[in-house]
């Protein structure tokens, strides 16, 4: 299996650069002769259910290596609230945050609900800006608002070495 892993990003990576070496070949101007600026705006794709394709930074995907239930960071720009379930099925149980990652505007608050499922768990900053209480109450909130942009990376103190792990990309 890993060598099929291989081939298969081998091939992947080819093509992608395959293709955007043609793309830089066309020249992607305009009738009014307006070409692309080569500049990143910002613009990301959204896969069908909601995650987002492009401009993951790779802390997320080193961080979130281990986790069972990432898969991609899901974009809830423009929300002024949004939830992450905690108790979710990953990591073998119901050790995992949904969605694992996820995408806010500055000024956005995160909710963690629990669910009541896998224990006790808690959400705590990695560098230890915020920490929930531990409990394994069913409907239990946590909240945080996000100010300033970077990468949060957070964790579920008795499930960490799990695989129980989030992360908030604000922009």
């Amino acid at each position: 299996m890993p060598d099929q892993r291989r081939t298969r990003r081998t091939f992947v990576g080819g093509t992608i650069a395959i293709a955007a070496g043609m793309a830089g070949c066309s020249g992607g101007g305009t009738a009014s002769g307006e070409g692309g600026s080569g500049e990143d705006t910002g613009n990301e794709t959204a896969g069908s259910d909601g995650s987002s394709e492009d401009s993951v930074p790779s802390e997320v995907e080193e961080y979130l290596a281990d986790t069972g239930n990432y898969d991609g960071v899901v974009d809830e720009t423009g929300a002024s609230e949004v939830t992450v379930t905690v108790g979710t099925e990953a990591n073998g149980g119901n050790f995992g945050f949904g969605p694992a990652a996820v995408r806010v505007s500055s000024g956005a608050t995160v909710v963690w609900e629990w669910n009541g499922l896998g224990s006790s768990h808690n959400v705590v900053e990695e560098d230890g800006t915020f920490e929930s209480e531990l409990v394994m109450e069913e409907g239990h909130t946590f909240s945080q608002t996000f100010e300033e942009s970077g990468v949060v990376h957070y964790y579920c103190t008795p499930h960490r070495t799990m695989g129980m792990k989030g992360v908030v990309v604000v922009e």
